[in-house]
């Protein structure tokens, strides 16, 4: 049977990347959490470290025993919480990766459904780049994911791309700026400073390639694999970014920006990933009803 107190001591090394800060952590003599960890590696007959120094390296088998582990303590606290509540406040855990280029009030917009269903859900929302979290869904600590993209061709993980929507593009700065620049777009454009997503976003490639088809030459200030981050800039001044125009009332409301134009030539798509052809999970299937219903019924 696996010792879960081996285990605890394996995360512990893992996450702090030796014995000597782990050992801090967990109030143990160093020379006591390495035997500990050499106990744990004999038992099941696989080396979970690479030994650099003082340095402790995850080797692939380590890597994976990692994240089962803390998938494991993850359900231990749910079990742990649900019985300190007498079993009167179950709730299924409801897992999301949201890729950090999509717009932060599009992911709310999307998943906000999903704490309105008659179940009791806790939703768990892991921000990242696609292909880690694609990682993260492969071993099922991520129920699904939301991209602006589909799967990637050619990748070794099964997974299934359910469109949900797609909406045009809006200009928007800062009012000031956005003053100036209303007439005459898009060649009022000309010149200015643009914020651009990060090159993870679809947005990246298809923005300066419509603004060359049109003729209009920008210079791009700054790049952001943050939406809000962008965001943020463009109401500082910074310049003109983009914004999907299913978003924009929101964007309107919680940033002193305006649209400076918009156009339906550039698509922002959006994308739920799932493990899965066909979605089971009710929260899952509330976010696709959700986004074909309402946030993109009426865009574009």
């Amino acid at each position: 049977m696996l010792n879960y107190k081996h285990l605890h001591y394996f995360v512990s090394v893992a996450r702090e990347g030796g014995i000597i800060r782990a050992s801090e952590r967990l109030h143990l003599a160093p020379q006591t959490l390495s035997g500990q960890i050499s106990q744990f590696e004999e038992r099941i007959g696989v080396a979970l470290f690479n030994r650099t120094g003082r340095r402790m390296e995850l080797t692939p088998a380590g890597k994976l025993a990692l994240s089962y582990a803390e998938e494991i303590f993850q359900t231990g606290a749910e079990l742990e919480d649900m019985l300190r509540h007498g079993g009167e406040e179950r709730f299924v855990t409801f897992r999301v990766g949201i890729a950090d280029v999509v717009p932060k009030f599009v992911a709310y917009r999307l998943l906000a459904p999903v704490l309105e269903l008659p179940e009791s859900v806790r939703l768990v929302c892991q921000e990242d780049r696609l292909e880690r979290l694609l990682a993260e869904m492969a071993i099922h600590r991520l129920d699904m994911v939301l991209a602006d993209r589909p799967m990637p061709p050619g990748t070794e993980i099964k997974g299934y791309s359910h469109p949900l929507g797609e909406s045009g593009v809006a200009f928007m700065a800062a009012p000031a700026l956005a003053g100036k620049l209303k007439d005459r777009f898009p060649a009022s454009l000309e010149g200015e400073s643009l914020l651009l997503p990060g090159k993870d976003s679809a947005l990246h490639g298809s923005l300066p390639r419509w603004l060359d088809r049109q003729g209009v030459r920008m210079q791009i200030v700054g790049e952001f694999d943050d939406s809000a981050l962008m965001k943020a800039f463009g109401e500082g001044g910074a310049g003109v970014f983009p914004a999907a125009i299913a978003s924009l009332p929101d964007v309107v409301a919680h940033y002193r920006v305006e649209q400076v134009g918009a156009t339906e030539d550039i698509r922002e798509r959006f994308f739920l990933i799932s493990p899965e052809r066909r979605l089971s999970h009710p929260a899952a299937r509330a976010v696709s009803e959700h986004a074909h219903a309402g946030l993109f019924s009426g865009a574009g």
